[in-house]
């Protein structure tokens, strides 16, 4: 049954493989990638999801080094037993900040902050509805689905149906919305002023999911909600350390009480080994230093529309929602694994395949995440060695406006 289940991936197209790559400080995106045959080859990273650089920020660094000479490599057990230090909780207090919150609760991922919130909630509210956006992350999906208690799905984006939804259920039933700021996949934007419109109409929570827009949008980089000035009407956001803050984790930032009762009913942070002090102390440092370089910001913006303008000029075929993320579609699987084989041995050009069940069937694509440390030498090897690989595999060069 195995042989036959990774069987049935490799004739689809979708097993996917494991590119053993090594970064190097000061280099990014530069890397090293060690071929099945042991060769080592030089590759710029397209695909990463550091990004802003900070993986390797000397801020970011020295932090670290500063907190593994102090206290050594782990915690030493879960938060509530021996594992809380002054490394986490100044962690908690510097996205408290962020997002104008007076609490803040730190996991070891976004996904595991997402599952477990989620999944604890309707014992918090007992009743509870949870209405959730149809592409919402699988994160949040999974924990949707194991909390046992009433779920909607409503269409993506779609805020008439959202209130149709609710509008159908009984009025004093508690409900909350979960739904993402960037969606990472098309890099479209949630309407996140819509949404808390309608969640107040209807006396719903909110749940924002700003994972891929922390550190990237807002004065301070504290997300799109931030950015639109609603950050106060959101009751719980989700974000992660793990990409635009170079680092690892994942956390909510919400009420004192919210903070306390997730920390207390949830096994997921119960039952797990807190981060290790210098990854919390190099979280803070980076989000501390993000809340006021926004240069980095706007170099990131800039590397990105230059990106998808040069790709449009070719006809090539990105969905431009405007973000950060440049989706180019290829529509096969079979197709865009070549395409990113051939980049990568040909090229020296590293960007993973994106298959379905990340994406739907028919809209497979490679996924690009420009850095401010991707520059004009970078992007102009991108953007001739798709030129060429979409003229050779023949692909239609048509422009989606998404």
């Amino acid at each position: 049954m195995l042989n036959t289940a990774i069987e049935n991936l490799h004739t689809e197209g979708r097993y996917r493989t494991f590119i053993d790559i090594e970064r190097k400080r000061g280099q990014f995106p530069h890397a090293v990638w060690t071929r099945p045959d042991g060769a080592e080859t030089p590759v710029t990273v397209w695909c990463g999801n550091d990004y802003l650089g900070m993986g390797q920020h000397p801020v970011v660094l020295a932090a670290m080094h500063e907190a593994i000479d102090a206290t050594g490599a782990g915690s030493g057990g879960t938060r509530n037993i021996s594992g809380t230090t002054v490394y986490h909780k100044r962690l908690e207090a510097e996205l408290a900040d962020l997002h104008g919150k007076d609490a803040a609760l730190l996991f070891t991922s976004a996904y595991i902050a997402n599952d477990a919130t989620l999944s604890t909630l309707p014992k918090l509210f007992p009743g509870l509805i949870i209405y959730s956006d149809s592409l919402n992350h699988a994160s949040m999906i999974e924990g949707v689905r194991r909390n046992g208690g009433a779920k909607r799905i409503f269409r993506h984006n779609d805020v008439a149906h959202l209130r149709e939804l609710m509008a159908a259920d009984d009025p004093a039933a508690p409900k909350l919305i979960a739904f993402e700021s960037v969606y990472s996949m098309d890099g479209d934007f949630g309407p996140i002023k819509e949404i808390c419109d309608a969640a107040d109409e209807f006396g719903a929570l909110t749940y924002l999911d700003e994972v891929h827009a922390v550190g990237m949008y807002g004065p301070r980089g504290g997300g799109i909600a931030e950015r639109d000035g609603l950050m106060g009407r959101v009751d719980i956001i989700n974000g992660t350390l793990a990409k635009a803050y170079g680092v690892m984790g994942g956390y909510i930032a919400a009420s004192p009480k919210m903070c306390d009762a997730i920390r207390s009913y949830a096994p997921g942070f119960i039952f797990t080994t807190s981060l290790p002090p210098a990854v919390a102390a190099g979280a803070a440092a980076s989000v501390r230093h993000l809340k006021t370089d926004q240069k980095l910001r706007d170099d990131h913006q800039t590397q990105a529309k230059i990106l998808k303008l040069r790709l449009k000029g070719l006809g090539l075929p990105i969905i431009d929602h405007g973000s950060h993320i440049v989706p180019l579609i290829v529509g096969d699987p079979k197709h865009t694994k070549k395409l990113s084989d051939m980049l990568l041995s040909e090229f020296g050009i590293y960007v993973q395949p994106i298959n379905f069940p990340t994406v739907p069937r028919g809209t497979e694509r490679l996924r690009f995440t420009p850095s401010p440390v991707h520059g004009p030498r970078e992007i102009d090897a991108l953007v001739g060695a798709l030129d060429g690989l979409w003229s050779h595999c023949a692909l239609n060069r048509a422009e989606l406006t998404g």
